[in-house]
């Protein structure tokens, strides 16, 4: 499933999450981080403890590549990309994107950036479509969706509750 290249657009860089992110996660979450994707603030020894699985994942060429969204020539940790293969609430050929980008990174179109390269690298895994659940609430995940080239495909409930579901056709249109 996964492939060989690592997505890279200049700028941005989606590169595999690890343990050597501790420090550069636990300091990016906020409470916007918490309340969309973790439903919690992180424990470190929890983060650790993520953080080798998402090792173990690449590793073992899991369902789910945990990417870090990477910027500018340092490769700064600016957020998390997670391609999601093979889940029960997909259809044959889709994959989930979920994505959060840190405070002082947000509003420079970074995430789309990164949706972006996420995509690319999914169709390069074989994916044929792409999918953004996100509250209806959470405006700035559906900006970036919108952004990206999703289109809206409707409400779904599901267990982890009621979603908006954006989509897009792989490969994505330029």
């Amino acid at each position: 499933m996964r492939t060989a290249a690592f997505p890279d657009d200049g700028p941005v860089a989606l590169r595999p999450l690890g343990p050597a992110d501790f420090e550069a996660h636990l300091a990016g979450e906020d409470e916007e981080l918490v309340r969309w994707l973790t439903g919690g603030p992180s424990e470190p020894d929890g983060l650790r403890e993520y953080l080798r699985g998402c090792e173990r994942a690449w590793a073992e060429d899991g369902p789910v590549h945990h990417f870090g969204v990477r910027y500018g020539r340092e490769r700064v940790l600016v957020g998390t990309m997670d391609v999601q293969f093979d889940q029960p609430y997909l259809r044959p050929g889709e994959v989930n994107l979920a994505y959060g980008i840190y405070a002082a990174w947000r509003r420079r179109g970074i995430a789309t950036r990164a949706v972006l390269l996420a995509c690319d690298y999914a169709h390069r895994a074989g994916a044929a479509r792409a999918a953004i659940r996100c509250e209806a609430a959470n405006r700035p995940s559906a900006a970036v969706a919108r952004s990206a080239g999703f289109t809206a495909a409707g409400r779904r409930s599901a267990e982890g509750g009621v979603h908006d579901w954006y989509s897009l056709d792989l490969p994505r249109r330029r």
